[in-house]
């Protein structure tokens, strides 16, 4: 089959375990992931004018992405109602974001979500936006709900930054967590002031960071405007799709299939082995929304 007439299910299939785990999972058979009765729902929205030349996000395109996510993800039409099947008004909210200086999860979107958390009920003063300093703060010190919300990146110990990975800064010491590539990230997620909080996954691929070399690189060079979000409810769906996407255009990138090393194993393990949620590609709907071009899904150009 040519690879540019693949479908969409053809290329979840395809990359099932090369691009989640590397080579290491490259014989896995799919049957070895924890099965679900249902499918769990995953949303793509991408716009071509959410960045400019520089990177720099449109506000008002930002949030009527996110809104389009947040409905289409709930099957409700209107965005404050679809949220407020997310929060209460009673809740104290943590948006817990990444502030990596070269990819961080952008002002216009934690605006976004906070808006929308607020439209839900939630008063201002039960709202925090927090990263680093998650453990001395209040509002998620006495949360009861979390949002989820980073930009995609390739990652020197864990083989990807994403949704699972970061919650890693609740936790005392993150180096705990190196051992055997960060295998155990979703292990941070039983912890009590995090398990069971989560209300929504949000990963952002703006310009996210295909490829990386040693603790910390960064080069523009490695990222492209992929314009895009992936939003849900499961964020090990989220993450085995964004690391997908990731893996698709390092093939395109270098001309070959040039596994993520190391390996996300973490991803894997966090439906094998913790049941987080589900990296499964045939327990995955994926919705997509918006600009088509050069989705690294179909490889059609719309």
């Amino acid at each position: 089959m040519d690879d540019k007439t693949r479908t969409r299910r053809e290329f979840l299939k395809d990359t099932s375990t090369a691009a989640l785990a590397g080579t290491l999972y490259l014989t896995t058979p799919l049957r070895v992931f924890a099965q679900s009765s249902a499918k769990t729902r995953v949303v793509l929205v991408r716009n071509k004018a959410v960045i400019d030349n520089y990177n720099r996000p449109n506000e008002k395109i930002v949030q009527q992405m996110l809104d389009d996510a947040v409905t289409a993800l709930l099957d409700v039409k209107d965005p404050v109602q679809a949220w407020k099947k997310l929060v209460k008004p009673t809740d104290v909210v943590g948006i817990k974001s990444n502030e990596w200086r070269p990819i961080n999860t952008p002002s216009e979107l934690e605006k976004a979500i906070k808006k929308r958390v607020e439209g839900a009920g939630v008063p201002a003063k039960n709202i925090g936006i927090n990263d680093r300093g998650v453990r001395n703060d209040p509002l998620f010190i006495n949360g009861t709900a979390l949002i989820n919300v980073r930009p995609l990146r390739t990652h020197h110990w864990s083989g990807v930054g994403s949704l699972i990975k970061n919650y890693i800064t609740f936790v005392d010491d993150p180096s705990d967590y190196h051992p055997d590539t960060c295998a155990d990230l979703a292990s941070i997620w039983a912890l009590p002031q995090i398990k069971g909080k989560t209300r929504i996954n949000i990963l952002v691929l703006f310009a996210p960071l295909f490829h990386g070399i040693g603790p910390h690189h960064f080069t523009p060079k490695y990222t492209w405007a992929y314009k895009g979000m992936l939003v849900g409810l499961d964020p090990v769906a989220v993450d085995s799709i964004g690391v997908r996407i990731l893996q698709a255009k390092r093939r395109d990138y270098f001309g070959e299939d040039r596994p993520l090393n190391p390996p996300p194993k973490h991803i894997f393990l966090a439906d094998t082995r913790y049941h987080l949620g589900t990296a499964d590609p045939e327990c995955i709907e994926l919705i997509t929304l918006g600009w088509k071009e050069d989705n690294l899904l179909t490889r059609v150009t719309s």
